[in-house]
């Protein structure tokens, strides 16, 4: 009962987040130069690489996180196998070639100075590589391998709204510099969510491999 309780909250605080993120998107509809955070990068909007990897980035991943979030809903694994499948698809394409290089991109010119940008930098290869793996990983049938690397993915995927809640932390209580504040959230946005996955990815081991125990000896 606590564990469905748990999920079920844990669905509905993604769910918000993620609509935060669409709610984000929209500031740059119809597109246009100094709007949110391109305020702040006015020295870069004359980079036609830089400014065309911004928008690739903004537009494209609100749709990594929403389908990422389908992916683990065992109702829809369940259920709705081909949505599960080609949801999939979307989310490992949409990262490998349209996301994720754009993301690396945008890592070279981060706010911050050369320590954001190698955060930043690391955070895209690793999103390219654990989502990359996943893709392997089920197209060998190794699905539980696969379950853990797409949880690492989407751990980075959700980056995109943990740094955005640190942010406003961090200058509610610290009220630090603008490129202070640029230097922690690039490193805190993903660091502790991939900490956090990997608790969980071996907790859960653990927990089946007691469940099996208990099985074995009745």
């Amino acid at each position: 009962m606590a564990k469905s309780i748990i999920r079920i909250f844990t669905y509905l605080l993604l769910a918000f987040f993620t609509w935060l993120m669409i709610e984000i998107t929209a500031r740059y509809i119809p597109m246009a130069d100094n709007v949110a955070f391109l305020a702040i990068k006015q020295q870069y909007i004359g980079i036609i690489h830089w400014k065309t990897a911004f928008f690739i980035h903004v537009y494209s991943s609100v749709f990594v996180l929403i389908a990422g979030f389908t992916q683990f809903s065992s109702l829809i694994l369940r259920k709705w196998k081909v949505l599960h499948r080609w949801m999939g698809k979307l989310y490992v394409l949409n990262i490998l070639f349209i996301t994720g290089p754009s993301a690396f991109i945008m890592a070279l010119y981060a706010n911050g100075g050369l320590s954001s940008r190698f955060a930043f930098g690391i955070l895209a290869v690793l999103w390219l590589y654990f989502t990359a793996k996943a893709w392997i990983l089920v197209k060998r049938k190794a699905f539980k391998a696969h379950k853990n690397f797409m949880l690492r993915s989407y751990a980075l995927t959700f980056s995109a709204v943990t740094l955005r809640v640190w942010k406003w932390l961090i200058v509610l209580i610290f009220h630090p510099g603008p490129m202070d504040v640029y230097m922690i959230v690039a490193w805190l946005g993903w660091i502790p969510n991939l900490l956090v996955i990997e608790w969980y990815i071996r907790k859960e081991a653990v927990w089946k491999m007691k469940k099996k125990d208990i099985v074995i000896t009745n």
